[in-house]
């Protein structure tokens, strides 16, 4: 093979996905199920196999960026659908279809994707495989099924390309020589922590799944591989992930005061095999990798059939990698939390009775400036420049401190409250002066009264995250995530990275899906993603509206159904996880 396979190609030459209604019938006396498909077919040669391996260009960051661009450019594809379904009137006249000649043979349309029509350039998908064209398979298997294949397809040639990408890493970078004559053990150690460890567990799982690949050119089942290696190896994600807080502080302070460690560093990310990406978009590759392999199980588990055997096994392989991903982001936040707890405390000075702040349990929400209205509200005072003082909060995941900011970057403190004793009012439209403000009531203070602030904040924006922070609505709360898929939301796809500056902010993706639960005049949504339930603002332009109703239902059908195990399901998975636990015994 002279060229490179991939089972995404660029969306700038976007394809349609044909529908069982354009799929025509099998004959009567050919085989139907995926069981007679497999009888039929012979496995796929080693070599070729190993060849195709060798033979992927990408590597994995470029893998992502065409994978995403390619979901977002397929959801604005279906979205615009809708605009031209309702352009057309139910009386308009069609005009028939010419008649192709008799002697035109039928051919059956294939449920492609998208194919990138540069020769020099060209991404395959296993559909376009040279083993499976010629053997017929295609004329057996159903669209969905071939959908399914090509989704674990996918799975495995994405693990090719981020071994590709981790080996590089560690020949390149990692087992420079000059680099490690720069770098202390100790600094090395804390630049790339376990990721030889990473890399081998890489490889274990990458020849697994080639070994299943080269049984069968129909891929009998990638989930249950996907299950064994995230519940007794994906651990040394963990590791490397939680140190990520240190691995960027050390990279930073290396790059400002060791030159020779800047200029090696730039002279490695020219080199070709880098195809221009930093060495930073190389260090951050497990996290990304463990979230995308959650994605790549969903979109599995959203092909499989229901009620199967490959349901359960997808199902048991998502909770093993959700628990993974995790506690991926829990060592994440434990290590940065920890540590900003202990420089918040450093600078509070109490006019009241000292409350301890550092508590493993506690995590800061949000802090910021208000300012706070001071006397009574008379024309007069509306008028004066004191109407308002400026006050700093600190609000926690259990207890809000107010603080007013005093010389030497201190914060002296002279009231607190229990999260749960807060409530938020906003004011009535009451005019320029008294926009964006609300009141906050604090039911019991840190004198064991009830106390009232007027606050204003500097936009409606800010005000809206100050108060979903402070008191988030109870109506909606403590409402199951599955009641909230039953009713049609507005949705948004993310179009544009975003990263969070603040601690109620939420990052996204490309490609990330989320519910619209509020939004502000000012540009800002706040929402909450269906792959994850995580919820925080962020800014309207990074996204945008998704308007079909169809793809939003279809959207939490998939996530419902992802999501969705009942006691019974649960039950038989752990019972034949044990059950297989002592077979490996």
């Amino acid at each position: 093979m002279n060229h490179r396979l991939w089972p995404y190609d660029s969306p700038s030459t976007p394809g349609t996905v044909a529908t069982p209604e354009e799929y025509p019938a099998l004959a009567a006396d050919s085989p139907t199920t995926l069981t007679e498909a497999l009888k039929m077919i012979h496995p796929i040669p080693a070599d070729s196999w190993k060849i195709f391996i060798e033979q992927i260009g990408l590597l994995y960051q470029e893998y992502r960026d065409k994978s995403t661009l390619h979901e977002i450019e397929t959801r604005r594809l279906q979205d615009a659908e809708v605009q031209v379904d309702t352009d057309k009137s139910p009386d308009s006249e069609e005009t028939p279809p010419e008649e192709e000649p008799a002697s035109s043979p039928e051919k059956k349309p294939l449920p492609q994707i998208c194919l990138l029509n540069n020769a020099n350039s060209r991404f395959n998908l296993w559909q376009d495989l040279p083993e499976i064209r010629s053997s017929g398979v295609l004329d057996i298997l159903q669209p969905d099924e071939i959908r399914l294949q090509e989704a674990m397809f996918e799975l495995v040639t994405s693990e090719a390309s981020y071994y590709k990408s981790l080996s590089l890493l560690v020949s390149h970078f990692m087992d420079n020589e000059r680099l490690k004559k720069i770098l202390h053990p100790s600094e090395s150690h804390i630049l790339f922590s376990n990721v030889l460890d990473v890399m081998a567990v890489s490889e274990r799982f990458l020849l697994e799944l080639e070994q299943r690949m080269e049984e069968n050119i129909v891929i009998s089942d990638v989930c249950d591989i996907v299950y064994q290696h995230a519940a007794n190896h994906f651990s040394v994600y963990i590791t490397y992930v939680s140190n990520q807080t240190y691995q960027e502080r050390a990279y930073k302070q290396l790059l400002q005061e060791k030159a020779a460690f800047r200029e090696v560093i730039s002279q490695l990310e020219l080199d070709p095999k880098c195809k221009g990406l930093p060495f930073s978009s190389f260090l951050i590759l497990p996290f990304q990798r463990i979230t995308r392999l959650k994605l790549l199980v969903q979109n599995i588990l959203k092909r499989v059939e229901e009620s199967s055997e490959r349901e359960c096994t997808a199902l048991d392989a998502h909770k093993e990698l959700e628990m993974v991903v995790k506690a991926c982001n829990e060592g994440v936040r434990k290590m940065s939390r920890t540590e900003q707890m202990i420089s918040i405390q450093k600078k509070m000075e109490f006019k009241i009775k000292s409350v301890p702040i550092i508590s493993h349990s506690r995590w800061l929400l949000k802090q910021g400036e208000l300012q706070q209205m001071s006397g009574p509200k008379t024309s007069r005072t509306l008028r004066t420049k004191k109407l308002f003082q400026e006050i700093y909060l600190f609000l926690f995941n259990d207890l809000l401190v107010i603080c007013r900011q005093i010389p030497g970057d201190k914060y002296q403190v002279f009231d607190s409250a229990p999260r749960g004793l807060l409530r938020v009012e906003e004011l009535e439209d009451q005019g320029q002066t008294l926009a964006n403000v609300f009141i906050l009531r604090l039911l019991e203070n840190a004198d064991d009264r009830e106390a009232t602030y007027m606050l204003k904040a500097s936009s409606q924006s800010e005000m809206k995250r100050w108060m979903t922070s402070l008191a988030p609505n109870r109506r909606t709360k403590f409402v199951s995530f599955t009641s909230r898929l039953l009713a049609d939301c507005p949705q948004v796809q993310c179009v544009h990275p975003y990263v969070a500056q603040q601690p109620d902010e939420l990052s996204l993706e490309l490609a990330d899906i989320l519910n619209i639960l509020e939004k502000t005049e000012d540009g800002w949504i706040f929402g909450e993603r269906l792959h994850d339930q995580e919820r925080g603002w962020f800014p309207s332009s990074m996204v945008e509206e998704i308007m079909n109703p169809k793809i939003r239902s279809q959207n939490l059908k998939e996530c419902f159904r992802v999501h969705k195990m009942d006691d019974t399901q649960r039950s038989q998975n752990k019972d034949r996880r044990k059950l297989g636990s002592r077979n490996r015994q």
